[in-house]
């Protein structure tokens, strides 16, 4: 299995998010190219999934699942985020286990609400759960902390070989990287709290005391990353947050 970079306005470095073409099933089409054309055509595609519906990620739905005939699955309970996102009604639904072609869903909430990864014979195709350098975003609003660490430790305990991610490179040590992420995460929580204990009440100073670089160039970014984290202490009991000032417990 290859990844399929297709150009994207993407948060990622990359610029591209990887589609996916595994014998009928086509994977994240963020859009048409030409590399993408020729796998559909060579694999009769039968089928369009999503990771999730981030919408550098669905740019190619409509027209692939016009195009081969194609059967669109979306995740159960997520059927009308689908059709906003993509324009395309789904045809079925998915859920934790169900077989797609070759692959199987696993459900890895965390990142969109709707995100899941998908098991086959080589490897998880993670969608933007895991990058092999960097970090994934998990912001307010979409993301939730604790359920993405609770998807990164389900991809730990499983021990793929591979991993296929939404942007990026391939990832040939996942529990390495699932480790580095989770740990990642964990530090940023550390200092997150630190910065509410020392005295930070808002959400843009308890961001500049939790980032030790400048992040003006992302600064949306980095504060809706922190609410995500002030909303997991909170429900942890470890701070009060009400989505303006933040106090320890």
């Amino acid at each position: 299995m290859n990844p399929i970079p297709v150009p994207t306005e993407t948060l990622a470095p990359h610029g591209e998010t990887n589609a996916y073409v595994v014998d009928t099933v086509l994977v994240d089409p963020a859009g048409r190219t030409a590399e993408l054309d020729r796998a559909v055509e060579e694999n009769d595609v039968e089928h369009v999934v999503l990771t999730h519906t981030h919408p550098d990620h669905v740019g190619g739905v409509a027209h692939y699942a016009d195009a081969c005939d194609a059967t669109v699955w979306a995740r159960r309970g997520r059927e009308e985020r689908f059709e906003r996102a993509t324009g395309v009604t789904p045809d079925r639904t998915f859920r934790e286990g169900t077989t797609v072609g070759p692959l199987t869903v696993i459900e890895t909430p965390g990142h969109a609400p709707d995100h899941v990864a998908f098991a086959a014979d080589d490897g998880f195709i993670t969608g933007d759960i895991a990058v092999a350098e960097g970090s994934v975003v998990v912001a307010a609003g979409e993301g939730d902390v604790r359920a993405y660490l609770t998807s990164l430790r389900r991809l730990y305990a499983k021990n793929p070989d591979v991993l296929y991610p939404g942007h990026g490179p391939v990832i040939e040590n996942p529990r390495r990287t699932i480790r580095r992420l989770i740990d990642h995460r964990l530090r940023r929580e550390e200092r997150v709290l630190g910065a509410v204990r020392g005295g930070a009440e808002t959400l843009s100073s308890v961001t500049d005391a939790a980032y030790d670089k400048d992040v003006s160039a992302v600064r949306e970014f980095a504060e809706r990353t922190v609410a995500a984290h002030l909303e997991k202490l909170a429900v942890e009991g470890k701070v009060d947050w009400d989505g303006e000032r933040a106090h320890p417990t």
